[in-house]
């Protein structure tokens, strides 16, 4: 229980109803393990009488200046049999040594940003970080000294404290972190030999939760290929580990002259086949679980399509919302300083992602240009002068709908006059809204961070460019229903319980988790196009594929990035300007090329061309048997 340094003699009946009561409003949680008890703060800290009532009832007396100091700091007890209790009344001294030693045994593991030692004869709770108790490291939060603050527990003033906060960033950026709250899902594997390959990366890896998952997926499909010969076990192994990954610090100026520090990554992940390929993505989440995932994809991508290239990925936990031109120009310029060395044609050229548009592009490739001190080469990015194709920025959102319409020519069935429904509301997502109007379909739903808006009437031209520049505006999708009375805007949910035919997930990676499967099934959904890397989470995909909606892989149906990307590095390409039927025609032939693939690869090893798993798993097989033959080709290296 918690207690003041100053109440360890209280009537122990009185603590026990007092304990009770006090954990109702403060939500303590009590665990049977250790006898521990953890604090959660929840909304009961807004009563009023709070101020007046301790937080552990007893006999009401004078508080002295003496008090008035040891109030500030409290001391976790553990409950104690009630002989220790009787012995704790005339040895005090001895309970709380117990105190320490039995915090530092049962809470160690879990809060890494803290640790207990004894200050001048007392024992304190200090930050991992500042090495320092009490308020001593931080403002006090309230303002002032009232008595609210005073009650407060050690553990209740370390959560609000600044540096306490810088802590536990450090925790979730430090490969010691443990994961509380995103558990690793593992899935059953029949193989053996495909099983220990996962035992292996959780081993080396046991914190990146999303490279584990999409490792454990490729895995899975990969089954009945390493069944078959046990020689790719090692291969996958060896793929499994980056070719190289490069972490650096982002230092930048803002606007007002202070300085910001960012963390970048690059992770080169496989290059047997060719130079890598692959995105930069800006956004806060961004960490190196999340890169590998990316990286590991992207490899397999390019081994997809019809081009033969190596995998790449990479962005930093900068957010270029809400910042200046000059911001992202000084970000961008220190960003690329620090890898231009390993960036060029023959090496590793990065092309937008999430966060990354044209204009960073234009600001990474000239503070590319100027170190390099030549115009070797240009980056993948969308209508900057350098590139050659015109339809850079509609490709990957194009391909998705021409994939669709592939998988819907095979069953006899079109898109025209089907019920869409799309997530995310960026290049990708505005791209297939465009061509799903162009094929007939009725696009009824985009997405943003906030919610989701929905339009029953379908989106046509007109709406999708205001839809433009609202996003441009950087306003939020609510303001679309107040011009469109048939629209409307949720708050705080996602599309998938709206009814449809087919679904683009096009946002973030695990978007769609178990429930929002299980809404999508409810609504008619029979086909699922993933344009974003990795949507479902693990739980989901497996509702999807029990009820026996048929997924298209972010592998095979994202491919159009990759192909235009590589139209407008070819030398020959960049002598003309395509014109867009010209460019659409090139780029439906290889979606076609790599949907054939898939459906080869997936028959060669017995899955039957309707089964919901045909185009993950046979675009997986292909891909892995692509690279694992350069790989084995080029001996160990």
């Amino acid at each position: 229980m918690l207690l003041p340094v100053g109440g360890l003699g209280m009537n122990t009946s009185m603590d026990d109803m007092n304990l009770i009561q006090q954990a109702q409003r403060h939500h303590l949680v009590v665990r049977e393990i250790g006898e521990e008890i953890d604090l959660e703060i929840g909304p009961g800290d807004d009563d009023p009488s709070y101020a007046s009532t301790p937080i552990i009832g007893g006999p009401a007396r004078e508080p002295s200046s003496e008090d008035h100091d040891e109030s500030k700091h409290v001391v976790l007890v553990s409950q104690l049999s009630n002989d220790d209790q009787d012995m704790s009344k005339t040895q005090p001294s001895k309970r709380k040594k117990k105190v320490v030693k039995r915090w530092r045994e049962e809470w160690a593991d879990t809060y890494k940003w803290a640790y207990v030692d004894v200050k001048d004869g007392t024992a304190r709770i200090f930050c991992s970080v500042c090495k320092e108790y009490g308020r001593k490291h931080r403002r006090n939060p309230y303002g002032n000294e009232g008595s609210r603050n005073m009650q407060m527990s050690a553990l209740e003033e370390h959560n609000n404290s600044l540096l306490h906060k810088e802590a536990l960033r450090l925790q979730m950026a430090s490969k010691d972190k443990i994961i509380v709250d995103k558990p690793i899902y593992v899935k059953a594997i029949m193989s053996k030999s495909a099983g220990s390959i996962i035992e292996a990366a959780l081993k080396r890896d046991p914190h990146e939760v999303e490279f584990i998952q999409a490792v454990q997926e490729t895995v899975h499909a990969l089954e009945r290929v390493i069944a078959k010969n046990s020689h790719y076990v090692n291969i996958m192994e060896r793929l499994l580990e980056p070719e190289r990954m490069v972490l650096f610090r982002v230092p930048w100026v803002d606007d007002r002259g202070e300085t910001q520090v960012n963390r970048g990554f690059r992770v080169q992940f496989n290059q047997a086949l060719g130079p890598c390929r692959g995105g930069l993505r800006f956004h806060p989440s961004m960490n190196l679980s999340i890169t590998k995932f990316l990286g590991f994809e992207q490899t397999l991508k390019n081994a997809l399509s019809p081009y033969k290239l190596g995998g790449a990925a990479g962005g930093s936990d900068f957010d270029p919302k809400g910042k200046s031109d000059n911001e992202i120009m000084r970000f961008c310029q220190s960003f690329i300083n620090e890898i231009y060395r390993y960036l060029g044609p023959d090496k590793d050229l990065p092309s937008e992602e999430m966060g990354v548009g044209t204009r960073e592009m234009g600001y990474l490739f000239g503070q590319y240009r100027r170190l390099a001190g030549h115009f070797e080469g240009s980056f993948t990015g969308p209508r900057i002068f350098w590139s050659g194709s015109s339809l850079r920025t509609e490709a990957t959102g194009y391909g998705l709908v021409f994939f669709a319409q592939l998988i819907l020519a095979d069953m006899n069935k079109e898109l025209k006059g089907l019920r869409c429904v799309v997530s995310g509301s960026g290049k990708i997502a505005m791209h297939v809204l465009e061509k799903l109007i162009a094929y007939g379909a009725l696009p009824i739903t985009v997405s943003d961070s906030k919610g989701y808006l929905v339009d029953e009437d379908g989106f046509d031209y007109m709406k999708i460019s205001f839809l433009r520049d609202i996003k441009a505006q950087q306003r939020s999708l609510r303001d679309y229903s107040k011009t469109y009375a048939r629209s409307k805007y949720y708050d705080e949910a996602k599309p998938w319980n709206e009814r449809c035919d087919v679904a683009f997930p096009c946002a973030y990676h695990n978007e769609i988790d178990q429930a929002d499967a299980i809404n999508l099934i409810n609504s008619g959904c029979r086909i699922l196009i993933e344009g974003s890397n990795m949507p479902c989470t693990p739980e989901a995909v497996d509702v999807l594929r029990k009820a026996n909606i048929l997924i298209a892989p972010a592998m095979a149906a994202g491919a159009g990035g990759v192909v235009a990307g590589e139209l407008e590095l070819n030398h020959a390409c960049n002598l003309m300007h395509w014109s867009p039927e010209d460019f659409e025609s090139k780029l439906q032939e290889a979606m076609k090329q790599t949907y054939q693939r898939a459906l080869k690869a997936a028959a060669d090893f017995g899955y039957q061309k309707e089964s919901p798993e045909a185009l993950v798993h046979g675009a997986v097989i292909s891909a892995f048997l692509t690279v694992a033959q350069a790989m084995t080709d080029q001996g160990c290296v």
